[in-house]
């Protein structure tokens, strides 16, 4: 399957026209009677078309039904969808998802569109779940007048006049890529052109920012990237997407993953915006966060997609072990190992991180620190820094350009590490309590055990004071203190548990 979007926003009227004329191959014997296409209101289908004929279409909400479309098996087609509309705007963007009908600081348009969360039939018609990404890439035709630039997916394939008061963009990716992944941005842009020499030989790097940015964009984006992308090549594996280049694109929201075309808002600060430290340790503010989160996604999001929302974890949670990685590659690993305890109290536990599967409910916003804290206690865990570089690569290997669930990561986790994990999987991941250290001492002998966790739940750890490993289950067990001094137990704050001092 593949797309190949036209759209052409009115600014002053904040309504948009477009089509998507969408590539697809039948694969079953007895097809539908009809296809299914997503498209949130108040946008309408006007016509469907295919092979200069009419389709008939039926609404319902958000879903529209398509009948008498071409489906003999093996056999491609392809239909034309008409569209137009007032889409939905984002009031916080890109957290609720939409439009953004912004100015820059000259009060000139600027315009884009961030759709994670409630997908992309948020703007385009498509068949919206992220398992069913359209895998042979898509095209993006952007019209906007000519004093404007329009930035998309991919490498610009065609720049042209079309009226005296319009210009169209086209951008084209050759990769697969996940629907929320595809987006555009139309501003006063100007472009400064880099080449990365990485694991796969030469990359474009390309920086499209405000005319008036240009300067903070060659000062701060640049090494900001380039050291960034060194990390991740290392940790990851070459960039998913050399074909289609690699940019970075100034936005009126602060950030969003979208391949080979990352928004970046984050005022050319270190830290987040406007320079904070969430972690409340002073390392958030040795690097740019926003440009290390997103570029990850490249990897975990955009190349390795979740194909349920509600397995956001897997995208979100290894992103935030990137922004360890490179901060630990930079000044040590111990600085990548306090800039994550320090964001422990920022977990809710308020619900598991996996939502519900099938009906697109989002996973817990515990996804990011809780996952990326799930995934750092397995690496401690492993104890081997290089086996623990395998498993990253090979994942990225494994499932390169690929849909993937939970339960894969999770196996190709315990097989290459030799280490079942499952049970600390679902203590992170599907029930929102976090395990206790319940203990006491009494004789020269620590007494402890889990509670507040899963039935059977165990876990190795380390207590601070106390040499090697111990094991807790949720069962009671015995360490004698003789040779170690501690009157209570400390958690090495690598582990995201907590303990219970209790009477014997």
């Amino acid at each position: 399957m593949s797309y190949d979007i036209t759209i052409k926003p009115d600014y002053k009227r904040k309504t948009i026209t477009g089509n998507n004329k969408i590539s697809y191959k039948v694969i079953s014997e007895k097809p539908a009677e009809f296809m299914q296409i997503d498209l949130v209101k108040p946008l309408v289908i006007d016509s469907v078309i295919q092979n200069g004929t009419k389709l008939s279409l039926q609404n319902k909400g958000n879903i529209w039904y398509v009948t008498g479309v071409r489906k003999r098996k093996n056999k491609k087609y392809t239909i034309s969808v008409y569209y137009s509309g007032t889409p939905t705007e984002s009031v916080s963007p890109p957290w609720d998802g939409g439009f953004v009908w912004g100015k820059d600081s000259l009060n000139r348009p600027w315009i884009s569109v961030a759709c994670q969360y409630k997908g992309a039939s948020l703007w385009y018609p498509c068949k919206n779940m992220l398992y069913d990404e359209p895998d042979n890439g898509a095209s993006i035709s952007v019209i906007t007048c000519p004093s404007l630039n329009a930035i998309s997916n991919g490498r610009l394939t065609k720049q042209q006049r079309i009226s005296s008061g319009a210009m169209q963009y086209t951008w084209k990716v050759v990769n697969p890529i996940n629907h929320y992944g595809i987006s555009f941005y139309i501003g006063n842009y100007t472009n400064i052109k880099k080449y990365y020499i990485g694991k796969n030989g030469k990359l474009s790097m390309d920086y499209w920012v405000l005319d008036y940015n240009k300067k903070k964009a060659e000062n701060h984006l640049i090494p900001e990237s380039f050291q960034a992308m060194k990390s991740l090549e290392h940790w990851f594996g070459p960039y998913p997407f050399y074909q289609d280049g690699f940019k970075i694109v100034e936005a009126p929201y602060i950030g969003m993953e979208h391949q080979s075309a990352i928004a970046y808002g984050n005022n050319y600060t270190k830290g987040t915006y406007k320079g904070n430290d969430v972690s409340k340790t002073g390392w958030g503010k040795k690097t740019d966060r926003i440009v290390i989160h997103e570029m990850s996604h490249e990897w975990f999001g955009n190349s390795i997609t979740a194909g349920d929302i509600a397995d956001r974890w897997i995208q979100e949670g290894f992103a935030g072990l990137a922004e360890e990685l490179v901060l630990s590659d930079l000044f040590g690993k111990k600085a990548g190992e306090e800039f994550l305890s320090g964001r422990y109290r920022t977990i809710e536990n308020d619900k598991p991180v996996i939502g519900r599967y099938g009906i697109n409910e989002d996973g817990s916003s515990d996804g990011y620190v809780k996952g990326w804290s799930l995934i750092h206690m397995i690496k401690v865990i492993i104890d081997d820094d290089e086996k623990f570089l395998k498993i990253l690569r090979g994942l990225n290997e494994q499932f390169y350009h690929k849909v993937v669930t939970t339960k894969e990561i999770e196996n190709y986790i315990n097989v290459q590490s030799g280490i079942n994990f499952n049970a600390i999987f679902d203590q992170y991941l599907r029930v929102s309590q976090i395990p206790v250290v319940e203990y006491f001492i009494t004789n020269h002998k620590l007494h402890y055990r889990f509670t507040n966790c899963i039935n059977n739940f165990t876990m190795p750890i380390k207590i601070i004071g106390v040499e090697g490993w111990v094991t807790p289950s949720t069962s009671w067990q015995s360490y004698n203190l003789k040779n170690t001094f501690i009157n209570q137990v400390n958690i090495d704050p690598n582990f995201y548990i907590k303990t219970l001092r209790t009477k014997e």
